[in-house]
């Protein structure tokens, strides 16, 4: 199957690079130079995934990647590409929605790789792209959970958490798992696992009567009706 590439990044040479190596392999390419000509391209088009440089005229790729989740609710694979290479510009990154962090500068056979094993794991999931559990839903397709008919907001980590807790359920998800499936291995030094994990709770469980959110002690989280 064909896949449909976004690049996203203003300078010409290594665009046209990036372009001539992933047409070479198959794939089919689209260009944006700026932020708002990506955001527009993503609203009126079909990508299997976006390659986001983050310094960018207009808007930076930060923003581009929190208005194609927040504001166009697309759920395709999204891979920043920058030279800046702290973990707080890493941790901004998977917040705004990122999926994959690479540095400049970087092999085109890694970027080629990351990008296949991310069209993989995204077709995967469309395939029971709507999960639910006791009357919570999430849609992986367009980014939307609701509890009991109830739409809910969540911020791109915690979409994150939830839809990993969603998938593995009603098994128990270690500490370790989650952060690897947010930080990769890139995990912060501070408890934000626990703020994140408090705000989820707080969203989908606290306006409700049933907890689907458990802490197992000393094992990790998961996410089930005990009711059934």
């Amino acid at each position: 199957m064909s896949s449909t590439i976004l690049i996203v990044e203003d300078h010409s040479d290594l665009a046209a690079n990036i372009g001539d190596f992933l047409e070479a392999g198959g794939f089919t390419v689209d260009f944006a130079a700026n932020g708002p000509l990506a955001v527009q391209l993503a609203a009126n088009n079909h990508y299997d995934a976006v390659v986001l440089d983050i310094m960018l005229p207009g808007i930076d790729g930060y923003e581009v990647c929190h208005q194609l989740r927040n504001q166009l609710g697309l759920g395709m694979p999204i891979i920043m590409l920058t030279a800046m290479d702290t973990l707080d510009d890493k941790l901004t990154g998977f917040d705004r929605g990122a999926d994959d962090y690479l540095i400049k500068p970087f092999e085109l056979k890694e970027l080629e790789a990351r990008i296949h094993a991310l069209i993989r794991r995204q077709r995967g999931e469309l395939e029971n792209s709507i999960l639910a559990i006791g009357g919570l839903t999430f849609d992986t397709q367009t980014m939307q959970v609701s509890r009991a008919g109830k739409s809910l907001k969540l911020s791109p980590t915690g979409l994150k958490i939830l839809r990993l807790l969603m998938r593995e359920s009603p098994k128990v998800v270690t500490r370790e798992q989650i952060e690897m499936e947010i930080w990769g291995d890139d995990a912060p030094d501070s408890d934000a696992l626990r703020s994140h994990l408090y705000t989820l709770r707080k969203v989908i469980d606290k306006p409700f009567d049933q907890q689907l959110l458990h802490t197992i002690p000393g094992v990790g989280f998961k996410l089930c009706d005990d009711s059934q």
